[in-house]
This record gives C-alpha cells, structure tokens and sequence, in this order.
C-alpha cells in the first residue's frame, strides 16, 4: 500500500499536513479552521473521516486553530506533550480525546512510528518528528521541523536518512530586515528561537540530504518577507551544485495545499 503526504497548506496564517494510507492516517498540525481544512481536503478528494489522530508540534494559533473543533468533530485523539496540553487546555484550544507524549519518546499511531524530538522555538515545549511507515520491508521515513530558529545538533541527528524532509525556510534576511514589521518582531523572528531564514535552511540541506532522500519540502513561507520563486531559487542552486537533480522540490502554499506525493 502507497504511503501519501499531502501539504494541506502553510504559512503564517496556517499550517497542517496529513500523512496517510489510502485510508486512514494522521494529521500534524491543524492551523487553519475546521472549516478550510475540510474544504481542502474536499479539494484534493480526502475524506476527513480518513484522519484517525492529530499531532501537534507547539501551540501556537498557526499550527493549532482548528484543532479542537476538527477533533471533537471527528472524535479522534490529539496527540501533544504535556506543556503543550496544559497551555492549549487552559485556552480551550483542544479536544476532548488527549494523548500524551514525551519528546524522545516513540510512540506509534496505527502503522505509524513516531519519534518525537525538541527543537528551539519560543513556544512552550516545540517538537519536530520523524515519521516511519513500513512500505514493502522497507522503512519510509518523513523527517518535519516546521518551526525553529536554528538546526542544532539533535534536530540535525534525527532529520538524517530521511526519504522525504519537510523543512522550514521561513524568511529572507534582507527582506524582514527592510519589512514595516515592528522591530521587537524582526528580533524574535531572526533570533535564534525564532524561525530558520533562507539561508540557514540551503545550508542545512546540504548536511540532510541523503542518498535515499527522493522529496524535498521547503515549508512555513512567510507572506511578506519571503517568496517562492526566491526560495526555489535558492534551493534549485544548491541541489545543482549537490548534483541531486534526482529530488523533487516542492514548496508548500499559504493559500493551497500540494498535491499528494505517493511513495
């Protein structure tokens, strides 16, 4: 059986991702409303009674919006970690059905192994995942760092091997330096907890990619700050210069979802 991921979408304003079987999988992240993300789905015919759980990397609005109305909807448990839940419990911002995970903790999800790991971000408890599905004897694993304001070693360690990597490439230096944004919010964005600028994402491809890597996810766009003819720009250079002409680039939309790649 196929191993499907599909961006639904991401950006500031939103994201989420749902990797799947033909018939059930989980979803990461719901950072839009319950209503977009189902017209989203609708829009690539997924049935959203094909998402058996939702994990969640941080909680902030743009990656947990929709998330508790989606679940409670679906009745489906929403997988998190403790300081996680305690922030989004006190701001009723998820569903009845909770489950809790330790970051560097395996757990599974139906076909799904999931190795949580921590990642600098300034949100409560931020956490990156590797993903493996088990596809004809053979280990499919999907590395996703969403949010982070630089890729330190761990990230480092467990985003290696990966078969498909969804990577954040949130930002042009240049561009949020000369934005109208205010300048306390060009601080937190650039600093080293904040979000991963085009440049420190080339860079870390050039250590991620592996030999068997096939797909490359260039994700969390900012809308004012960033383009992504840039970022293809960029990334297409490296992959030149890498000799990796066999990738598959895809740079994931706010205002879209991706169609689904097959493994």
């Amino acid at each position: 059986m196929k191993l499907g991921i599909t961006v639904i979408g991401s950006g500031s304003k939103g994201n989420s991702i749902f990797i799947h079987n033909a018939s059930s999988g989980i979803l990461i992240d719901a950072g839009f409303s319950r209503k977009e993300i189902l017209a989203r789905l609708a829009k690539l015919n997924i049935n959203p009674n094909m998402i058996s759980a939702i994990l969640i990397t941080h909680d902030h609005g743009d990656h947990v919006r929709g998330a508790r109305v989606l679940a409670d909807q679906l009745d489906i448990p929403t997988f998190v970690n403790e300081s996680t839940y305690k922030h989004l419990k006190f701001k009723n911002l998820i569903g009845k059905k909770v489950e809790i995970f330790d970051p560097g903790t395996a757990f599974n999800i139906e076909e799904f192994k999931i190795k949580p790991f921590s990642v600098p971000h300034d949100a409560m408890e931020p956490v990156g995942f590797a993903i493996f599905a088990n596809r004809n004897g053979e280990d499919i694993k999907i590395g996703i760092a969403t949010d982070l304001g630089h890729v330190n070693n761990l990230v480092q360690a467990r985003l290696q091997e990966c078969d498909i990597l969804i990577l954040e490439c949130n930002h042009d230096k240049k561009m949020l330096r000369d934005s109208e944004r205010k300048l306390g919010l060009k601080q937190r964005i650039a600093g080293r907890f904040g979000h991963l600028n085009n440049e420190a994402s080339i860079e870390a491809i050039e250590k991620l990619l592996h030999k068997k890597t096939k797909h490359l996810i260039l994700y969390h766009l900012s809308s004012d700050c960033n383009s992504p003819e840039l970022v293809a720009n960029l990334a297409n250079a490296k992959l030149a210069e890498m000799n990796r002409n066999d990738i598959n680039l895809q740079i994931a939309k706010q205002d879209q979802p991706l169609n689904t790649i097959w493994i």
